[in-house]
């Protein structure tokens, strides 16, 4: 039982003791990989960039720092209204001053226009969308011809909680989920190792055809 609980939790935090410890477990756990994501995104000062699955906000407090063109914009989303409410509150000054929009959604309904967005990158994320397909095919949508986008995750823990029934399907392994970039027509796509504060992750690249 206690796995497909915490299964739940991770992929939909919510305001309880689970979703406390899950944010907390995000807080520690993730910095490195959000910090490196944004990193390997190339990010330029004007660009309109997402983050899917933004949870406390890490990812997003680094990328806005990097958006200091008056016409930078950083877009999250997140699924989880907890993790939507703990954002706003980090973000609350780029909020205000219009340069962070957050979204409490599903990644296969963006509220994005077509070819709107030149960056994008989440972490640990994927592996509970329910559709990958849908999910890429979005992102594709809302992505401009050329656009970057970057994921990151640590394949052994994700291996580990997988052997362990935390993950739902087959949806974490990497190949899975690449393949369905390639078939909502990204292009590139491709996973590298990277070490970083002594910890070895995984990138995944994808840039978006039309």
């Amino acid at each position: 039982m206690w796995p497909e609980k915490l299964g739940k939790q991770l992929g939909h935090p919510t305001w309880s003791i689970g979703g406390w410890l899950v944010s907390r477990f995000f807080i520690k756990r993730n910095r490195v990989l959000e910090e490196n994501a944004v990193r390997l995104c190339g990010i330029q000062p004007g660009d309109t960039v997402l983050e899917v699955g933004h949870g406390p906000g890490l990812g997003l407090q680094s990328a806005a720092k990097l958006l200091y063109d008056p016409k930078g914009r950083l877009i999250g989303v997140d699924h989880s209204e907890y993790m939507h409410n703990k954002a706003n509150m980090l973000l609350k000054k780029h909020i205000a001053s219009g340069k962070v929009i957050l979204h409490c959604c599903d990644v296969a309904a963006l509220p994005l226009s077509d070819n709107s967005v030149d960056k994008v990158f989440h972490c640990n994320c994927y592996y509970f969308w329910p559709d990958l397909r849908k999910g890429t095919s979005e992102l594709h949508r809302v992505m401009k011809p050329g656009a970057f986008m970057v994921t990151t995750l640590r394949l052994a823990t994700v291996s580990y909680l997988a052997s362990k029934q935390v993950m739902p399907l087959h949806n974490w392994q990497p190949e899975v989920y690449m393949a369905a970039l390639r078939n909502s027509g990204f292009s590139d796509v491709k996973m590298e190792d990277k070490h970083s504060e002594n910890i070895t992750f995984q990138v995944i690249y994808a840039t978006a055809l039309k």
